[in-house]
This record gives C-alpha cells, structure tokens and sequence, in this order.
C-alpha cells in the first residue's frame, strides 16, 4: 500500500452474475462475493469491485486497460454481450476504442503503435 495511489475502484451494475461472466470471459478477472449485492474483483491490475444498484450512471472518470490485439478484445467483448461506444482511433503513440459492459458502465481498451 501506497499513500496516494489509486488503491481501488468500483462500479455499479444491476445484474452481478452477468457482469461477472462479461468480464471473466473478456478478460479473465476471478470474483468474489461478499454477499449478494457486492462482488470483488481481482487479475485486473487494479483491485475493485461492483455493487448491484437499480441504475448506471453515465459519466464520471473513464478506466482504460491494455491489450496488445485491439481486435481480439473488441470481439471478445461482443460476443460477451458488451457494446462499441466510440470505435477505434488513433492518437500519438497508440489507439483505443471505448466500450459498454453489460451494465452501461464505460470503458476503453488501448493498444501501443510503433511509429
């Protein structure tokens, strides 16, 4: 433990076991409950966790995550039932594209370009 260092993050999700299978099958996250409105997440970089809420809130702070196959990932996440917010594009030294998970949270997924 660091002091200052971003420790911890959470979201919201109105479904835990959909939200579970969405990123354990994307990106290989392993959860744990701690009863039935809150799970844990770990093997992400960054520990976390989503409670069950009635709603999403859009907004706030975007979380973005590395891989080395942009389209690999983006696949992988359509086909776990998450959705294409803004489609890939480039920017100096990289590119991204921004996702849906099954709860509305927002996301982005980056990649490294070699000039």
């Amino acid at each position: 433990m660091h002091d200052n260092h971003i420790n911890y993050v959470e979201f919201y999700a109105t479904d835990l076991e959909k939200i579970k299978a969405f990123y354990s099958q994307v990106f290989g996250w392993s959860f744990t409950d701690y009863g039935p409105t809150y799970t844990a997440f770990s093997e992400s970089g960054l520990k976390g966790g989503f409670e069950k809420a009635e709603e999403v809130q859009k907004g706030g702070p975007l979380l973005i995550l590395y891989h080395h196959d942009l389209e690999a990932v983006k696949e992988k996440i359509l086909t776990a039932g998450g959705s294409i917010s803004k489609d890939t594009f480039s920017f100096p030294g990289g590119k991204r594209f921004q996702f849906l998970d099954p709860a509305g949270n927002e996301l982005s997924v980056w990649m490294e370009v070699e000039s």
